[in-house]
């Protein structure tokens, strides 16, 4: 047990002492009682801490090392940074209270102790002493006065509380205009596009050499079937996209003649990218151009999305804006209900004599020989897919409503999510497996949008649930439209993929992954030169 000082000893023996000691001591420590008032009525009340400051001052390195003088309780820095915190949402507070030019002293004072913290950080010299402490009693002078305005902790937190509801709704209001105008911006057709398109069209129409050239390549069919070359499909109503992707595809190939490109568009697209294909060359690369509205099996009785939109509250929610407000803009797209963006699930009836492809987006690149696909064993699989998932990131449970019993019964929450863009499907495999009967059950029972929200990956996640074949990383690399990519996995991506808003053909498009896209655009070309202000 810890004995008290001697001094605090009173022993026995010594109880005979006179009362003149007593007072004698009474009469000391009133006087030393005295003294401390007095001291701390002409000191400000922030002078306390700055005694325990100069004992650490000290102590101080030759260099500044600014982490660990925020981490440290009693250092200058940590004190001044703290102040200017209070500061700040007294700022706030005295200016709703229309208290302008006690506002105006704190701001000044911020401004002050930040130029002296900047000052300190970018040069690595300590504060000296003497800064410091005027920094923090001028600091504190004013903080006195803020309690003296009835500025306290009570009213502070009132306040402060209606401001962060007040900025909280602004925020909201803000993100939803960002996220509206941003959607608005993606789906908008630039003006050079649109005039490519008409362009076209006319080229198509007037030049009867296209369409003859068309027919004379009709001993090409047999090449459209052959199962020992590669066949990429791409689904796309953009047609400078679709080039890009065929383009890079056959300048990056070592057997581009062994190339055969399947293209389906809608009818709006048909004659003007039947044109473009025709009157360019792709180093002898066989191209199909199909119009999605010939397939007259796809129809409202087969198809649960095109059976969907004839049912009103459907129609409601994608294209009246009616309907539930809280469901945030991009989950309303009717372009999620395109049969172009859906036909992804009937490749195996869209291309029926083939018996494995490569599915491309048409907001990709290709900077590699994509053959060796061909030949990767699947493994009894059905697709071949890069796996998305980081730690908790692109998980099923992110992109599915597991509240759901349904969702919950079938369905791993920590799946690890792939992406469409570049996959490869085995047809045969396909078939034997019904992927798209499974794709139609899991359509058809989200018809009221309870089971997920928007797009084609969640229904794909549940169709190909436990037929996907992993693949390496470097076939197909993401996020060139929405994020920062590492420069070392651009060099090695096969495939890059702008998913995303921001395409490289809007003005929107991140600059420092154009020049990517942009290489495999020829800009020298008569049309574009009309159409297009390029560099």
């Amino acid at each position: 047990m810890r004995r008290r000082p001697f001094d605090l000893r009173r022993p026995a023996r010594r109880r005979w002492l006179s009362n003149v000691w007593v007072w004698l001591v009474a009469a000391g420590l009133g006087v030393l009682l005295l003294l401390v008032v007095l001291s701390r009525e002409k000191l400000p009340r922030s002078d306390p801490p700055l005694v325990r400051q100069k004992l650490y001052h000290s102590s101080f390195p030759e260099g500044l090392n600014i982490t660990d003088e925020l981490l440290s309780p009693y250092s200058f820095t940590r004190q001044i940074v703290d102040q200017i915190f209070l500061a700040k949402a007294l700022v706030v507070i005295s200016k709703d209270s229309n208290n302008l030019q006690f506002a105006a002293d704190l701001s000044a004072q911020i401004r002050k102790c930040q130029a002296l913290l900047s000052s300190a950080a970018t040069t690595g010299i300590p504060l000296t002493t003497e800064e410091s402490e005027a920094a923090i009693r001028d600091m504190a002078l004013l903080l006195y006065q803020g309690q003296q305005l009835h500025y306290d902790s009570t009213t502070m937190i009132m306040k402060m509380k209606g401001q962060f509801q007040s900025l909280d709704e602004k925020m909201k209001s803000e993100a939803e205009k960002s996220t509206k105008y941003g959607q608005i911006a993606a789906e908008e057709l630039p003006k050079s596009l649109y005039c490519l398109g008409i362009r076209l069209t006319m080229e198509w129409f007037r030049n009867s050499n296209f369409q003859r050239e068309l027919s004379e390549g009709r001993h090409r069919m047999e090449k459209l079937r052959d199962n020992s070359l590669y066949h990429y499909c791409v689904f796309s109503d953009n047609i400078l996209a679709a080039s890009v992707v065929v383009n890079s595809t056959t300048m990056n190939s070592k057997r581009p003649e062994m190339i055969v490109f399947h293209l389906v568009t809608d009818e709006v697209n048909y004659a003007p990218m039947k044109a473009w294909f025709s009157m360019n060359s792709f180093r002898g690369a066989t191209i199909e151009v199909q119009m999605v509205e010939d397939f007259s099996w796809l129809n409202a009785s087969y198809v649960p999305v095109l059976k969907q939109l004839q049912n009103s509250d459907t129609q409601n929610y994608y294209f009246s804006g009616s309907g539930d407000n809280r469901t945030p803009v991009k989950f309303r797209n009717p372009k999620y209900l395109s049969m172009l963006n859906h036909l992804r699930f009937y490749i195996p009836e869209v291309y029926p004599s083939l018996q494995k492809v490569v599915f491309l987006d048409d907001d990709v690149v290709v900077q590699k020989d994509l053959s060796e696909l061909f030949t990767i064993n699947l493994n009894g699989n059905v697709m071949g897919a890069v796996e998305t998932c980081m730690e908790t990131f692109h998980r099923f449970h992110k992109y599915l409503n597991y509240s759901h019993p349904l969702i919950r019964a079938h369905f791993d929450p920590d799946a690890c999510g792939w992406a469409f863009g570049m996959n490869v499907l085995d047809l045969r495999e396909w078939r034997q497996k019904n992927v798209t009967g499974i794709y139609h059950y899991w359509q058809e029972r989200n018809a009221d949008h309870t089971l997920w929200k928007l797009g084609t990956l969640p229904p794909g996640l549940l169709a190909f649930y436990g037929l996907v074949e992993k693949l390496d990383a470097k076939w197909h690399v993401l996020g060139l439209g929405y994020t920062n990519v590492d420069m070392s996995l651009l060099k090695k991506g096969a495939v890059l993929h702008y998913n995303g808003n921001m395409k490289p053909w809007l003005k929107i498009g991140m600059e420092k992954y154009k020049g990517l896209w942009d290489k495999y655009v020829d800009y020298s070309h008569p049309l574009l030169q009309q159409c297009f202000v390029h560099g």
